[in-house]
């Protein structure tokens, strides 16, 4: 590691070569070295012609976007290492498919070979890592290359390479009041500039464009039967104005931007159990309900404070795997749902054309086939590198446009459902904006505390639930989790929200999802055994997406007739994109098709590898198992229990434990690991 880094430090850096073959990139490296003095001219010719014949014998790209043509011949005095990033990726048939876009050039005299060896172990080393590659990528100078480097060693070295570390950065019990509380503030706030600063990208534009739509429709939509539910009180300008104000504060102040706050199914359910219960005992709602909220906010921070959220730890992949498909699942049921709806209302009222139904369908579909369609253009081989990216990014956001392009020019012949907004900014009952919680009676104020601590236990394990799954160590962030910071601030905006009337939100777990794809650099990794998928490489980790979002939101209060020119079944369409693409890289899902495949066909995973095939199944059944369980509970008719939800998603910890006494621990540890073994993703290892 020591020679590569003075090697880079004393300028054998070439970046972007304008080359089309391994040919004319060799030919333009020898150039600049010759040039420089550190091959003799005569000898140009010589040297070349041994590169060549070394990769007219095996291509030297050896993986991970890398090549290292080499040569040793006695008429060099010295070893030489040169980085070179090429300008245009240049397919050389490396073992993982992916095409070579860096060159590590090793000349010498004969002698040196043992020496470069050491050297090659230590390029592999380097280019193995996601997030130097990423930052070799985007480097602009030498120093920045230089830098990348000197922050690969520093983030590596103490960690062996090959130890999967668990995922349980964040959840230490400190034992000090407000003692997690602070180490999120001092491992966060030593990003805070650089999460404005990172934020400034073509992806954040993307991801922003497509997200003010994917937090938008829900939004709306969850305020309308809100509203339904609360005869006015709470609706969709009261959930747009929580949206917008509760996103701001949240991406400035939170500890995981890339969290998105929205209205989730069990909240709604919980506040039309609370309406209801009020009605009945002829008591104001909005007073009553400020004052569960108080209580819930207070108990929150207190879980914050006393590091409660270390509690986590007992959650394991097993676990995530559940909620998240859950939440995906949910998604592309509701989608579904509001599609055959429009369909059975115009068989039922003569009112409604059958033509409206089938160009809704459409919509649905053609929004959800080109977003997915475009979402994978850049493995395609058409166009240029760039215009490839540029369409997968704003692949969701072109989606939605050319479609709401399409509706508007057949407005005229068929009408579909659009956006409903109201016309204008205020409440949905006309009532004042500020609650009086002094209107409650004083018993109920002391009675808000037992509904208040199941909206607690909702609120803690749907924050901290969709937060692991965001810090993942899939998805290789760097910035580090905050689990008690967030769900003070969570705590806090619920008590100013009750104050307001407004609804409670939390982490939306397929929204916040989709906020980290649309701002992870992907790559396309192929196993030996031919099998391909794709997977985060690196995630621009920053609070401009976040923010943005949630001021386009703000702005849209007051366009809101505007926001009736898209129609819903465009929104459906982008309800169905987020739920199948959050399913994607989901483990369980991935061993749930691995029953409709050849077993001489399986992908050689870590866990097919070394666990015994029925293992696999049986642990994949009871998940399945547990899915269906909280599917049951979720879309159940009677309220009471899916006001439960929160107790169900608790049960899978002991759950997981009790899963001890079905499989042998040696493979139960391979199925739930916190991450892909390593080994599985190193292409030297195979």
């Amino acid at each position: 590691m020591k020679r590569l880094r003075e090697a880079l430090d004393s300028g054998s850096i070439l970046l972007d070569v304008d080359a089309r073959d391994i040919e004319s990139a060799l030919r333009k490296t020898l150039d600049s070295l010759v040039a420089n003095g550190r091959i003799p001219a005569e000898h140009r010719g010589e040297v070349e012609s041994a590169l060549l014949e070394r990769e007219g014998e095996i291509s030297t790209a050896i993986g991970y976007a890398m090549a290292v043509p080499h040569a040793y011949l006695d008429v060099l005095r010295e070893p030489i290492i040169v980085f070179v990033r090429l300008a245009r990726p240049i397919n050389l048939g490396a073992p993982d498919g992916i095409p070579t876009r860096f060159m590590f050039l090793l000349l010498g005299p004969t002698g040196t070979t043992a020496d470069h060896l050491e050297t090659l172990a230590a390029i592999a080393r380097v280019m193995s890592n996601d997030e130097f590659r990423y930052e070799a990528r985007t480097a602009r100078t030498q120093s920045d290359l230089v830098a990348a480097l000197d922050a690969f060693i520093a983030r590596t070295a103490f960690v062996p390479q090959e130890v999967s570390v668990e995922s349980t950065e964040g959840l230490n019990y400190t034992g000090r009041l407000f003692g997690g509380l602070r180490e999120d503030v001092r491992r966060r706030g030593a990003h805070y500039i650089s999460d404005f600063r990172d934020g400034l990208s073509p992806k954040s534009l993307s991801a922003t464009l497509f997200l003010f739509f994917a937090c938008l429709a829900p939004a709306v939509t969850f305020g309308g039967i809100m509203g339904a539910q609360t005869d006015g009180d709470i609706g969709v300008v009261e959930m747009l104005v929580a949206s917008a104000a509760c996103g701001i504060v949240y991406a400035l102040f939170a500890g995981q931007p890339l969290v998105i706050l929205g209205g989730v199914g069990p909240l709604l359910v919980f506040t039309a159990i609370l309406f209801r219960l009020c009605g009945d005992l002829n008591l104001l709602f909005l007073p009553a309900y400020a004052w569960v909220g108080f209580w819930t906010s207070l108990f929150l921070i207190i879980l914050a404070a006393t590091d409660a959220s270390c509690l986590m730890r007992f959650f394991t992949r097993f676990t995530d795997e559940i909620f998240s498909a859950l939440m995906s699942l949910i998604f592309i049921y509701e989608a579904i749902r509001a599609i055959v709806g429009i369909f059975r209302r115009s068989f039922a009222d003569e009112s409604i054309s059958h033509d409206v139904a089938f160009l809704s369908l459409i919509l649905s579909i053609g929004t959800f086939y080109i977003a997915v369609s475009l979402s994978q253009f850049r493995r395609s081989h058409y166009l240029l590198p760039w215009m490839r990216e540029f369409l997968a990014d704003f692949g969701p956001m072109i989606a939605l446009v050319a479609m709401t392009l399409i509706a508007w020019l057949l407005r005229d012949d068929v009408a579909t459902a659009s956006l409903q907004a109201p016309d204008t900014l205020r409440t949905t009952a006309e009532r004042s904006w500020l609650v009086d919680p002094l209107a409650a009676p004083l018993w109920v104020r002391f009675a808000a505390i037992g509904p208040a601590i199941l909206a607690t236990v909702l609120v803690f394990l749907t924050q901290n639930i969709t937060a692991r799954l965001i810090n993942s160590a899939d998805h290789k962030l760097q910035k580090g989790p905050a689990y008690h910071l967030d769900l003070a601030v969570v705590g806090g905006l619920i008590g100013v929200c009750s104050l307001f009337g407004l609804p409670w939100l939390v982490a939306a777990t397929v929204r916040s999802l989709a906020h980290v794809r649309g701002l992870a650099t992907m790559e396309e990794a192929i196993s030996p055994d031919g099998t391909t998928r794709e997977r985060v490489t690196h995630v621009e980790e920053n609070r401009v997406t976040g923010l943005a979002i949630h001021v386009l939101i703000a702005l849209s209060l007051l366009l809101l007739p505007a926001l009736k020119v898209v129609p819903m079944s465009v929104l459906y369409g982008i309800f169905l994109f987020m739920g199948a693409v959050s399913l994607g890289g989901n483990q369980f899902f991935e061993r749930i098709t691995l029953w409709l495949t050849d077993p001489d066909l399986y992908p050689r995973t870590h866990y097919v590898r070394q666990a015994p095939v029925k293992v696999i199944h049986r642990f994949t059944l009871l998940q399945l198992a547990c899915l269906a369980a909280l599917c049951a509970v979720t879309l159940s008719p009677y309220k009471s229990l899916r006001l439960s939800f929160p107790m169900f998603i608790a049960l899978l910890v002991p759950m997981r434990f009790l899963a001890a006494r079905w499989f042998d621990e040696k493979y139960l540890n391979l199925l739930d690991a916190d991450e892909t073994p390593r080994e599985e993703e190193t292409h030297w290892s195979a």
